[in-house]
């Protein structure tokens, strides 16, 4: 029997993996679609399940040096089974059961908490104790020491957000444990950076510039009566505001204007009962967490059912559309602000997400 001697063409390919190298012509399609093609998938999350075994996990793991953190992570289906949401943001439950302490440590991956419910929980961000309550946005810049004590008898869950795949896959992490005893135990009602920087409009003078928002709490409040009020503004037909029953707020630096975060964009959306918004997409991804109320998002033409607290991905280019027949408050991040630095922004309208 012969054998086939390899052709100059078979030659070169073989010649090409031997030193490590490898030809566009042979995979464009794989490294520069006509589209993104995300691995990850539209995915929600019921925040009945994932409570569930957070309470669970409060019963059989402890807090402490090692694991730091009692936090559960939502794992995109089409990720391997990699703890991600999406390939550039990680979403977790975190759990703080009655009395207990988080220690202190930092890292580079810029985070932030979300109250979906309760309160009684202080996180203390450069020694600085902020509550946290229902409806509030906490940040947590890169490199700071943060902590968290619960001061009550009861336990409490809320969302954390990070960018942890995006510092990974740029090779860019760096972490350090902190001191053991917590900095502070105290409770105050308003934290100092709040005392500072919590004013609308108004900026202290001769504090020194850093590039982290200096705003650490954005409270619910704030934000429900700045959605009120668009939703209000829009039925008087006011110009300049988004209409159609919705209305979206984005938290923003009081020093810059910008993002609150530099890699994360965090924003609150509200729909009018009856509202429904057009499909959209982007590029980059998104997680969704309802707050307050029920409807339904409809992800690449496959139709949920989400109520309070219940979550949900959104890969980059996969259109959406949310619904609700009574109203619903949602709580969106998204990587946002990373695709414009880089001019990787680009957005779909309703007859783009068709085709």
């Amino acid at each position: 029997m012969s054998t086939r001697e390899p052709s100059a063409l078979d030659q070169l390919y073989q010649d090409l993996a031997d030193a490590d190298l490898n030809p566009l012509w042979t995979q464009r399609e794989g490294l520069m679609p006509e589209t993104p093609q995300p691995d990850a998938v539209p995915a929600v999350w019921r925040w009945k399940d994932v409570y569930g075994l957070a309470e669970r996990s409060g019963e059989l793991v402890p807090v402490g040096r090692g694991g730091e953190r009692r936090a559960i992570a939502l794992a995109n289906p089409g990720l391997g089974g990699a703890p991600y949401a999406t390939a550039t943001l990680w979403a977790a439950i975190q759990y703080l059961g009655p009395r207990e302490q988080a220690p202190a440590h930092r890292h580079s991956q810029t985070a932030f908490r979300f109250v979906v419910e309760g309160e009684g929980v202080w996180t203390n961000v450069e020694g600085d104790p902020v509550a946290m309550r229902r409806g509030d946005l906490l940040l947590t810049p890169g490199m700071h020491f943060h902590e968290h004590h619960n001061t009550t008898g009861a336990p409490m869950a809320w969302l954390d957000g990070l960018d942890i795949p995006l510092v990974r896959g740029l090779d860019a992490g760096f972490f350090e444990f902190g001191p053991d005893t917590l900095a502070t135990t105290a409770t105050p009602a308003v934290s100092r950076n709040e005392r500072l920087w919590g004013h609308p409009g108004l900026r202290p003078v001769g504090v020194p510039a850093r590039p982290a928002s200096p705003l650490l709490a954005y409270r619910w409040e704030h934000t429900d009566a700045a959605l009120a009020a668009q939703l209000e503004l829009a039925a008087q037909g006011h110009p300049g505001v988004v209409g159609d029953g919705h209305a979206a707020v984005r938290y923003t630096n009081p020093r810059t204007g910008g993002d609150a975060l530099s890699t994360i964009r965090t924003e609150m959306h509200r729909l009018a009962p009856g509202a429904r918004t057009a499909a959209r997409r982007v590029a980059g991804s998104a997680v969704w967490q309802v707050f307050d109320g029920a409807g339904a998002v409809t992800l690449a033409g496959l139709r949920h059912e989400v109520a309070a607290g219940d979550l949900f991905a959104v890969p980059s280019w996969v259109p959406w559309t949310l619904e609700t027949a009574d109203g619903m408050d949602l709580f969106r991040f998204s990587d946002d602000p990373v695709f414009e630095a880089l001019g990787l922004d680009r957005s779909g309208d309703e007859r783009e997400a068709d085709r």
